[in-house]
């Protein structure tokens, strides 16, 4: 099909930059729905080009999920579904992205006056000597996580629905607030998402091919102290802070993530709020095995109940909140969305990397859903950070493979 898209490279540049000219950054301190009103602003764009290219069923919901159908023309073939999300993650830097395009030579890379991507700090950009970068100006993160994605499947429908290759039926869907908890794809009507399994497109090189993720909870531990004017504190003062302070140290501090790696679980404490009266703990858990991510949460319940019972002046609660699951078992029970991936990676002359990922996409939560849903890459590297960047060729390399995946499984049948 994309023998008649010469002009391939600069027509997915041109959707991406549109595309990240709306601030998305989700905000997980909000309650809503989507939680910011700029994935509303999105989702519209989305919702009016989908009906420009003519397609059926399309839904934008309460809750800020667009879905829509792209009729297939091979009966016999399976039901594709796509998945994207809406949001960029909010790691402290501006929501507004200013994308560039540079030459990577060899040379540090000046993404602006005040920020240089330097080679010997970043050399996973090595490989990519002599193509074009899409980059930041250093303000931001990139976005392509997941808007390269977005641009990838509306450029792939466009296609699809001017051309008259034989496809299956193609269901589409934009999340939101993917970044804050897969909150879009678990709330997604899956009566409007019918397919027979579906693929995400979030994250990472050229080749990453993933069946697995975390299984991921939060914990929140709220810690009430006893507040007492220093001059008659004695046998009176419980400090939350030195609460919390002796909590955090009960955690094995070899299992984090900034000492694990591979297929290691951890335990990462990744917010503290505290005054004189109550501190607030967030935690996250991770692990891959079903069993050790169980043994995580008890190991947590215990260091909770132990601390509570080495101050008992002190008031403790534990939240504990499954996120997502490993998409494993249900990927195993439906062979047929990862044997497709992986075909059309071979036909794009795309060798396979099969990596365990060290976090999860809106496929852990469809797949916990019932609706198989692997994740093939962007192509782009250095997600949740301003040094993010996508080289073009990796770019049309994810377009091609999610192509390949529409039309072999045209051939497959059911």
């Amino acid at each position: 099909m994309t023998d008649a898209l010469p002009d391939l490279p600069e027509r997915l540049v041109g959707r991406f930059f549109r595309y990240l000219s709306i601030a998305t950054q989700s905000d997980a301190r909000a309650t809503t729905l989507p939680s910011t009103p700029g994935q509303w602003d999105l989702a519209r764009l989305l919702q009016a080009e989908l009906e420009a290219l003519g397609l059926s069923d399309i839904h934008l919901d309460a809750n800020c999920v667009l879905t829509a159908r792209l009729p297939g023309t091979a009966e016999a073939a399976p039901r594709i579904g796509f998945c994207a999300h809406l949001d960029t993650v909010d790691v402290g830097l501006s929501p507004d992205i200013r994308p560039q395009r540079i030459r990577f030579d060899g040379s540090d890379l000046v993404l602006s006056p005040d920020c240089t991507m330097r080679v010997a700090e970043h050399p996973e950009l090595l490989p990519y000597r002599g193509q074009e970068l899409i980059v930041t100006d250093g303000t931001s993160v990139l976005g392509a996580d997941d808007k390269a994605a977005i641009t990838v499947v509306m450029e792939l429908l466009q296609t699809l629905a001017r051309e008259k290759a034989a496809h299956g039926d193609v269901v589409v869907a934009f999340v939101p607030d993917e970044e804050i908890g897969l909150r879009g794809a678990k709330a997604m009507d899956l009566a409007r998402f019918p397919v027979d399994f579906a693929y995400t497109i979030d994250c990472c090189a050229v080749g990453e091919f993933v069946c697995e993720t975390f299984n991921a909870a939060q914990a929140t531990i709220r810690i009430q102290g006893v507040t007492a004017h220093p001059m008659s504190a004695k046998g009176v003062m419980v400090n939350p802070v030195l609460v919390a302070t002796d909590l955090i140290g009960r955690l094995d501090p070899r299992q984090t993530p900034e000492h694990t790696e591979g297929r290691d679980g951890y335990w990462w404490v990744n917010g503290v709020v505290a005054d004189a009266a109550e501190a607030t703990l967030t935690v996250s858990i991770r692990d891959f095995d079903a069993d050790g991510f169980a043994r995580r949460k008890r190991v947590l319940e215990e260091v909770v109940a132990a601390v509570a019972a080495a101050h008992p002046r002190a008031v403790l609660s534990l939240r504990l909140v499954d996120l997502y699951a490993n998409p494993a078992g249900a990927l195993a029970a439906e062979p047929r969305a990862a044997a497709l991936m992986r075909a059309a990676y071979e036909q794009a002359g795309i060798a396979p990397e099969i990596i365990a990922m060290r976090g999860g996409t809106d496929g852990s939560a469809l797949s916990a859903r019932g609706v198989p849903t692997p994740n093939m890459f962007t192509g782009a590297l250095n997600f949740h950070s301003p040094f993010e960047f996508l080289p073009v060729p990796s770019f049309v390399a994810s377009y091609r493979v999610a192509e390949g995946i529409v039309s072999l499984a045209a051939r497959s049948g059911r």
